[in-house]
């Protein structure tokens, strides 16, 4: 499994700071890679290969850095990776004079600056507002598969239980100077583009390509690297690619929504060898409880993928670790899902938090300062 990171860049000031392919540049890297809208940089052949970390690249916005591990089996390797990753990002955006900070949305006003590359510009005079508003941060688990046909499988299988991955890493309350009333605000803003949300069951790889192809013809996104389905195969990688949730504010929740995502791969996979059938998704249901649990978070009622209705966040999220728990066991994660869920319940999560800043000191400034300090802690 892997983990790919969106930190927001901010100056002194705690106000995002322009510096992305200067802060690419400082790091080592001779060209700055385009890692945004769903495109894979890829490794580097200029990074050594005992470098930590993983790689540093580009997103769409000037503001903004992504990071990327190395694929990892053990759990504690993993959350190495995650803490390298970030401190790798945090000393090249030093040099230059900013911070990374893992919040979803910017707590403060902020006009994006679109990177200056040929397929961000086209995806800027094609979406409009969309494309430049989209100064948002996630967090991309992968979890490897056999082939296509295991891919298909998981994808078919795991889209009920997306939703509490997002209620567990929602990290974006603050939109453009004000509270949106959401845990995630940054789920709502990258539902915006036509492809983003929960999908139908596939069945066959066969069916699950002509689906890509089919809305690459429509012409109404630039290519196949824009499907933004919740969770989809992995245009570069043998994996499937989790994308529902917020960057984490910390690298404890994201080390736990890691091994979450690998037991939910891993339970899928399970259940699709043993022959048992795909649940029937309704894509409707889907994107209902995903909203709510962007909405709430972790501190109000979600959507129970056991019987649709509401339950609290806490039975949910149970619900989640009993469904996967046997892959838990066998990894050896079960004790350190535990332990994080503890820590995560304990805080508020990543959204709690930082109202619990604001209401302290009613400056979101302050947020953004205490958030840089969470990001490497």
């Amino acid at each position: 499994m892997g983990v790919e990171e969106e930190f927001l860049l901010v100056g002194p000031d705690g106000i995002p700071t322009a510096v992305a392919t200067e802060v690419i540049e400082s790091s080592g890297t001779t060209e700055a890679t385009e890692g945004g809208l769903g495109a894979s940089g890829g490794s580097r052949p200029d990074r050594p290969d005992d470098a930590p970390g993983g790689d540093l690249e580009l997103e769409l916005m000037e503001e903004q850095l992504e990071t990327g591990t190395r694929p990892c089996a053990d759990l504690t390797d993993l959350a190495q990776e995650i803490r390298d990753g970030r401190t790798r990002a945090g000393a090249a955006a030093e040099q230059r004079g900013a911070r990374i900070v893992a919040l979803g949305t910017s707590p403060v006003p902020v006009s994006p600056t679109t990177v200056g590359k040929l397929r961000y510009l086209e995806a800027r005079a094609a979406f409009g507002l969309t494309a430049r508003e989209q100064l948002t941060g996630g967090c991309h688990v992968h979890v490897a598969v056999s082939s296509d046909a295991e891919g298909v499988a998981v994808l078919d299988r795991i889209g009920p239980w997306l939703a509490p991955l997002l209620a567990l890493s929602a990290n974006s309350p603050y939109w453009q100077g004000e509270d949106s009333g959401y845990a995630s605000f940054r789920s709502q803003v990258w539902s915006r583009w036509p492809t983003a949300g929960p999908a139908p069951s596939f069945g066959t790889p066969e069916a699950y390509r002509a689906t890509v192809d089919a809305l690459v013809a429509t012409g109404t996104i630039l290519d196949t690297a824009m499907i933004y389905f919740d969770a989809r195969l992995s245009a570069s990688y043998p994996t499937v690619e989790i994308r529902v949730a917020d960057v984490c504010l910390d690298a404890d929740t994201a080390t736990l929504l890691a091994a979450l995502a690998r037991g939910l791969v891993e339970t899928a996979a399970r259940e699709a060898a043993a022959g048992a059938a795909a649940p029937m998704l309704h894509p409707e249901l889907l994107r209902t409880a995903s909203w709510r649990a962007g909405r709430s978070g972790i501190s109000g009622d979600l959507v129970s993928p056991l019987t649709w209705k509401p339950a609290t966040a806490h039975d949910v999220v149970g619900q989640l670790v009993a469904h996967v728990r046997e892959a838990l066991v066998d990894a050896g994660d079960l004790d350190a899902v535990t332990e994080l869920l503890g820590r995560l319940w304990s805080t508020g999560g990543g959204a709690g938090r930082q109202r619990t800043w604001f209401a302290g000191s009613g400056d979101l400034r302050a947020v953004i300062e205490r958030a840089a300090e969470a990001t490497l802690a």
